[in-house]
């Protein structure tokens, strides 16, 4: 059954992490880091940090079922998202672990974030939404800092993508959780306004274009960061619960 509850929702990330774990899965990277996420957005609607509590929460499970739905989807071979096809094939490939993460990331926040914020307000006003909408990306900040300062502990050269990236254009460290999160705020509201033919065909649209973003996140056109990834992954731990672990601590 899926979820109806934060509460739901973490547990059904729990399986997928412990499978990962079990299976020596990178698929589990992704889950992790967006377990620690739910986690701290159930912990900011306790402390009614959200305007609308309640909402947020029905707003939340909406959004993780997108992702449980083509994780299961994915796994029975049903068709999925190209930019979600994109992120799990990738799995099976040998990337660095902040490569992983960020396919998730992008397939998640630039593709799924936008359906389930136009579908939850479908019939409402979109507008009340974009405060609380926003307030997460305070929560985010908070995540993708501390993944940052612990990310050494399992790839001691992560310090040199990220010096490559950020002395070059490239989607692979330029990925801006504000930014990935404004972007779907945009295109929230163009689906919000869409019905039938004209909304699929503008969710084809951007699941092409985040699919493409996602494909400069597996593979940068640079050549120095695509093989500073390259030397990254050679010197980092291989073994997936060992990098959640240490992820943890």
């Amino acid at each position: 059954m899926r979820p109806t509850t934060i509460r739901e929702v973490l547990d059904a990330l729990d399986r997928i992490i412990a499978t990962a774990i079990a299976n020596g899965d990178p698929v589990g990277l992704f889950a992790y880091i967006y377990r620690r996420t739910t986690d701290q957005v159930q912990r900011a609607i306790a402390r009614r940090a959200f305007e609308d509590g309640p909402r947020m929460e029905r707003f939340d499970v909406a959004f993780a079922n997108l992702y449980l739905d083509a994780y299961e989807n994915w796994q029975r071979g049903t068709p999925i998202a190209r930019c979600w096809g994109l992120a799990f094939e990738s799995t099976r490939s040998p990337l660095a672990i902040i490569q992983h993460i960020l396919l998730g990331m992008n397939a998640h926040i630039n593709y799924d974030l936008a359906i389930a914020a136009s579908q939850l307000m479908k019939d409402k006003p979109l507008l009340p939404l974009k405060h609380d909408f926003e307030k997460v990306n305070e929560i985010l900040a908070e995540i993708v800092d501390e993944l940052q300062d612990r990310m050494s502990r399992v790839s001691p050269l992560f310090f040199l993508a990220d010096w490559l990236g950020n002395d070059k254009d490239e989607a692979i460290i330029n990925f801006s959780m504000s930014n990935a999160r404004a972007f779907s705020w945009e295109l929230a509201c163009e689906l919000w306004r869409l019905n039938g033919s004209a909304y699929e065909q503008r969710l084809e649209q951007a699941d092409q274009w985040v699919h493409q973003l996602g494909s400069w996140v597996a593979r940068p056109p640079a050549w120095a960061l695509r093989n500073g990834l390259r030397l990254t992954q050679t010197f980092e731990r291989r073994n997936v619960g060992d990098v959640i672990e240490a992820l943890r601590r």
